[in-house]
């Protein structure tokens, strides 16, 4: 690492008292004058038309203040993807049906919570029940219940707004299929007949819960001038208040998403949600600040959790172990609504890509409509699933030719500098490093099939550092105050990822001044620039380039004036904690004070502000009819990312033969996130994601009967607690990127995913059976080991 001040040091949160002492102000602590308190009416079919709604006796309750149903919003469509292919399919209410347990029919806001339920248990539906599906692979055939017909757009899809000149079509449902994406490079059908050796296999991923200690929270206030606060849980402002915006039919800079802490994401609080707009809706109405805050019970039955999928992979392969040919089918079970189906369903070959070097693929992919919740992004967005499922295979695989594992993989790692299909460059890639020190660290050679019910396994992953998606780009202000110190304006949110840190880390580093001089204002969509969000593994990529940008800017700035002022070349001077100095003469030297106000008393009033900016993929474009290697959801063609974070993870397990029990001995996570900003918080992300893994490999299911969810509370749910975390080593891998702000790239998706495929080889190497779902819970090991033994 090269000797930095701040970038690569274990600097420790700039706001970690205000955390601690419970100062920080997260959404569910906003309380305003006037407050009104909303409640949502869900339905309790999976399946329904909806014949009437009675409102009358709800209204009549002391302090009730609004009702509303699902026909008085009408068809106000949202989704996270809303292109002219896939136009929105959600409403924020269900207007004529409902299509899963838990889909709000009518809202009451009332002035306490409690009023708000009472009258809820007052309102009358009228249903018609409908058959219903919960099964994608029924779904997909002939006869099954119809969940959508035809989606029929009634006004521009979001990415018409964002300025692709391409008009909205109805989407005509076939079979229930949301969505498809058809991915191939090279001649998949003529490399299997040439392998030598085929394999195939099938995987069921089922869904888990993001399970973030804050609610889901949004507080709204409509201002008579027309304008809109709101408070949100969410992880980047831009995409909540174009969705606002464009429902409520508001000028978007008459939305403002105010700075709150977030407590937890995951990817849970990406998307726009109903119970966000009908808190701005009813605000409207009313004149007055609603609050919703959704329950535990809530948060588990009708906010999306992660993807379920069905994998189906087929590998063609040499006798030495190179492979040839890849063949991936994907069913998506989407649920009632689309969501991102059609991102997941092309970043489920993405994100394997980057990994190994396959010369012929064929990627194909469903989404398909269910009646079930729907699914969302959880730390990898279809990356779990996938990893899961190919290094299970892989595994297999060297199983049935006698090949060694490591050196197996190893073989077909891409390369440093390797271009991919897409048109994307490997300008960092340590994989392979990554993977050599999680197998020394682990001790594989010296254990591996050593002791019977002992098990070793390996796992990689790769993800983007950005992608083209709106808002496309970030910005940084960084502004000198009078006294020296700078205040840094960045769209980033703080979800305990410690961004504001970070960023603060970078413009510090730049400056050559003190962290605590650097005034961190961020989250205000008002008060800063347009801002990626801390989704798309984005955060300290995209928007960290752009803070150092601005800096280096205002640095810039600064040394002009200095020049002048102290008349040395702008090459002859430093800056060094606050001061401007010359490198030959350190008895010249002007102070940051100085400087701001050098500036406005001769250059005419100059405030000195930095202005940076930075662009997922700065090659990529669209502008009045006007294309240039945008990335296609269905071809997969097109430039996508300008860098990937990787991670190799390796796990040791004891399987208790008895009960099928596993015991979890060791994880080593190696990663590979180009230089590290803050190396405690690198650390914190890796291991924290490896707890994750830990949930999803041997707890987690969000288990469904009928479209109902069985388990909505974190008594049923099950999650790892301490004393189910064992010994977990990260590496750090620096490998320098290029593109990222003093090296950085990805670190907050990779090592789940990485983790979940080892400890799932571990398990299934401990007890010489495979599993081929999640979660392996001792039922499921134990009838895996009773029947290796009957076999």
């Amino acid at each position: 690492m090269t000797d930095f001040k701040h970038v690569t040091k274990k600097i420790r949160r700039t706001d970690g008292e205000l955390i601690v002492t419970g100062r920080a102000q997260y959404t569910v602590d906003i309380e305003l004058p006037g407050m009104l308190y909303a409640k949502i009416l869900r339905s309790p079919y999976p399946h329904a038309r909806i014949k009437d709604i009675k409102t009358e006796k709800a209204e009549e309750i002391e302090g009730v203040k609004m009702v509303v149903k699902g026909r008085d919003i009408g068809y106000r469509r949202f989704s996270f993807i809303d292109t002219p292919a896939y136009p929105a399919d959600e409403t924020p209410l269900a207007v004529e049906k409902v299509r899963f347990i838990g889909e709000g029919v009518a809202a009451v806001a009332a002035v306490t919570e409690k009023i708000a339920i009472k009258a809820l248990a007052l309102i009358e539906v009228e249903y018609e029940e409908l058959p219903a599906v919960f099964d994608p692979e029924e779904a997909l055939q002939d006869g099954a219940p119809a969940i959508h017909e035809a989606i029929e757009p009634n006004t521009t899809t979001a990415w018409e707004d964002f300025g692709v000149p391409r008009k909205s079509r109805p989407y005509r449902v076939v079979n229930n299929i949301s969505n498809k994406t058809l991915i191939e490079y090279g001649d998949a059908e003529k490399a299997f007949k040439e392998a030598d050796y085929i394999r195939e296999d099938r995987f069921v991923i089922p869904a888990t819960s993001h399970v973030a200690m804050e609610p889901h929270v949004a507080v709204a206030s409509y201002q008579p001038t027309g304008k809109l606060d709101v408070w949100l849980t969410h992880m980047g402002y831009e995409h909540k208040r174009f969705w606002l915006a464009k429902l409520l039919d508001i000028p978007i800079s008459r939305v403002r998403v105010h700075k709150t802490y977030v407590g937890g994401a995951f990817g849970g609080k990406i998307s726009f949600f109903p119970y966000e707009f009908i808190a701005a809706y009813l605000s409207k109405l009313t004149l007055r600040p609603v609050k919703i805050t959704l329950s535990r019970d809530e948060v588990f039955s009708v906010c999306p959790p992660s993807r379920r999928m069905i994998i189906t992979v087929k590998t063609g392969v040499k006798r030495e172990g190179r492979i040839t040919a890849q063949h991936v089918k994907v069913i998506d079970d989407v649920g009632a609504y689309r969501s991102s189906s059609p991102t997941a369903m092309y970043l489920a070959h993405v994100f394997r890509n980057p990994i190994y070097d396959i010369p012929n693929v064929r990627h194909e992919a469903y989404g398909v409509y269910t009646n079930k919740l729907s699914t969302l992004a959880k730390r990898g967005h279809g990356l779990p699933q996938m990893s899961f499922a190919i290094e299970s295979h892989l595994d297999m695989i060297c199983e049935g030719l006698g090949l060694d594992r490591v050196e197996m993989r190893l073989k077909n790692f891409r390369k440093k500098g390797d271009i991919l299909p897409n048109g994307d460059t490997l300008r960092s890639y340590a994989l392979p490093e990554c993977l050599k020190q999680a197998v020394e660290k682990i001790g594989w050679k010296e254990k591996y099939g050593r002791k019977k019910f002992r098990g070793l396994g390996i796992g990689t992953a790769s993800m983007f550092s950005g992608g083209h998606n709106f808002p496309f780009a970030s910005a940084a202000m960084v502004r000198l105050n009078h006294d020296g110190r700078v205040i840094l304006y960045t769209g980033q949110t703080e979800f305990g990822n410690g961004v504001d840190t970070v960023m603060a880390q970078i413009v510090a580093e730049v400056l050559n001044c003190n962290i605590d001089d650097v005034i961190v204002h961020s989250g205000d969509s008002e008060v800063c620039p347009h801002d990626i969000g801390n989704w798309l593994s984005a955060g300290v990529f995209i928007s960290g380039k752009a803070v150092m940008m601005a800096a280096i800017d205002l640095k810039e700035q600064m040394l002009t004036y200095a020049e002048e002022g102290l008349r040395t070349p702008t090459d002859h001077l430093e800056m060094v904690e606050g001061w401007i100095v010359s490198r030959s003469d350190k008895t010249k030297r002007v102070s940051f004070s100085d400087v701001s106000k050098y500036a406005i008393q001769k250059a005419g009033g100059d405030p000195l502000i930095g202005k940076g900016y930075s662009k997922c993929v700065p090659e990529v474009y669209f502008w009045k009819g006007e294309f240039n290697k945008m990335a296609s959801l269905f071809s997969g063609k097109g430039r996508f990312t300008e860098a990937y974070g990787l991670a190799a993870a390796t796990a040791e397990v004891e399987v208790n033969p008895e009960t099928g029990e596993v015991k979890i001995l060791e994880i080593v996570v190696a990663d590979d996130c180009g230089t590290p900003i803050n190396v405690t918080f690198v650390e914190g992300q890796i291991l924290s994601q490896a707890v994750m893994g830990i949930g999803d490999v041997l707890f987690e299911e969000v288990a469904m009967k009928n479209g109902m969810v069985r388990n909505p509370n974190l008594l049923e749910y099950k999650i790892p607690t301490a004393t189910d975390i064992p010994k977990i080593i990260s590496i750090i891998v620096d490998s320098y990127e290029p593109r990222g702000p003093f090296g950085a790239k990805e670190v907050g998706e990779t090592a789940r995913a990485a983790v979940m495929a080892a400890l799932a080889n571990a398990i299934c190497n401990a007890i010489g059976a495979r599993l081929y779902t999640l979660p392996m819970t001792p039922d499921r090991v134990q009838q895996a080991i009773l029947e290796t033994e009957r076999k």
